[in-house]
């Protein structure tokens, strides 16, 4: 895979990205259009965060992207790995967008997810089936790699699902990540899998932009868009801990596979466990949705949108660079494995518990208070000029 790579350079992968960043700024704005004609919107009630309704069909255009962008590359390689991959896409953004229109059972959607992956694993043969010498486990077993992919992976696309709750936040992660991801897979040598990276960026992108600066061309990804993206990122895990990934290479020079593919994961997976935790305890359903994430946390404090979004993504970029920090140190990759999960539950539980503790009236409260301030630019200089010029397009 190493020589495709070179065969093929850097701005030759990056063509797929243009094609969909391309395609998504041309259908975007058609299908807020489209979707308020037949009124396709997320209407506003107690728990959510928007006071008019919003177009969900951001998945739509996003997924246009995607296929526009993968579907360019037939005449330079072969798609057919990714194959199984897009079909699997296509199910989850009918699911999704059927659930945002009419609304699915919780049961249902479950089940349709575990069936993904199970046709993932069958079918794709892509499984988590190597731990790359974390506590000295190396390959397991077939039907533990499955039931270990499908916990994994299920558990994924339900927190990038549960993440959607503030403008840009859900695709401001999905870029992020991706782009991790791209960089890991173009290092490997892995160009299928960088392509992915790097055309979900390019469709995100100009989504991110509208759903971030826009007014009345903004538009929620929904979960036909989460659903999908938590899928590429499942088989972004799951790639990278397929011991015939190549991964080895990295992981025997001290690279914890396991520990890197958690710290991209870790505010999404982390604040999951804590939502879902939460609502058990209290005896209530685990997809009973409420008002407890920790974009509501910031939300509350007076953090606008793009403030809260930006400061979820810098507390995941942070446990991203604090393991990289340690692999490039050569730690140990059990110690970097429990640092992440450390940094994971302290930005999630801790950072959640400690603010809600906190005295209203006392000094820490009123700091936070004051970023929160700082953090509204809507409607002011460079942000209103954006604005402007994205709702024109």
């Amino acid at each position: 895979m190493r020589e495709i790579l070179e065969a093929y350079p850097l701005s030759l992968l990056l063509i797929p990205a243009v094609v969909a960043f391309s395609a998504v700024c041309w259908i975007h704005p058609r299908l807020v259009r489209l979707a308020l004609r037949k009124n396709i919107v997320d209407n506003p009630d107690s728990r959510k965060l928007q006071r008019t309704p919003v177009p969900v069909l951001g998945g739509t255009a996003v997924f246009f992207g995607l296929f526009l962008g993968l579907g360019c590359l037939s005449p330079f390689f072969d798609c057919a790995r990714l194959f199984p991959v897009f079909t699997l896409m296509t199910l989850m953004l009918y699911t999704g967008t059927l659930d945002d229109i009419m609304g699915l059972s919780p049961r249902l959607r479950f089940g349709i997810e575990v069936l993904a992956i199970l046709l993932l694993v069958l079918v794709g043969h892509h499984a988590i089936n190597d731990f790359h010498g974390l506590w000295g486990i190396h390959a397991i077993p077939l039907w533990g790699a499955t039931l270990l992919t499908v916990f994994a992976s299920v558990g994924i696309i339900n927190a990038i699902n549960l993440i959607d709750g503030v403008n840009g936040l859900s695709s401001g992660y999905c870029v992020l990540a991706s782009a991790v991801f791209s960089v890991y897979f173009y290092h490997l040598g892995d160009l299928t899998m960088t392509v992915l990276g790097v055309v979900c960026i390019g469709a995100l992108i100009p989504f991110f932009i509208h759903n971030v600066f826009g007014d009345t061309s903004r538009m929620f990804i929904g979960d036909g868009g989460t659903l999908v993206m938590g899928l590429v990122m499942s088989v972004f895990v799951t790639r990278v801990l397929e011991g015939s990934s190549g991964g080895g290479h990295f992981a025997a020079q001290g690279m914890g596979l396991i520990p890197f593919t958690l710290s991209v994961l870790s505010i999404p997976v982390f604040d999951t466990l804590r939502v879902m935790g939460s609502r058990i305890w209290r005896g209530r359903s685990p997809f009973r949705p409420d008002k407890t994430h920790l974009h509501h946390l910031f939300i509350d404090i007076g953090f606008s949108h793009p403030g809260t979004t930006f400061c979820i993504l810098t507390l995941n970029t942070l446990v991203i660079l604090a393991w990289w920090v340690l692999y490039w140190a050569s730690i140990s990759i059990e110690l970097q494995l429990y640092v992440v999960i450390l940094l994971g539950l302290l930005f999630t539980f801790g950072l959640y518990v400690g603010v809600k503790r906190l005295s209203k009236k006392g000094k820490a409260y009123r700091l936070l208070r004051r970023l929160a301030v700082w953090s509204h630019v809507e409607r002011k200089g460079l942000y209103f000029r954006i604005q402007r010029l994205v709702d024109k397009a």
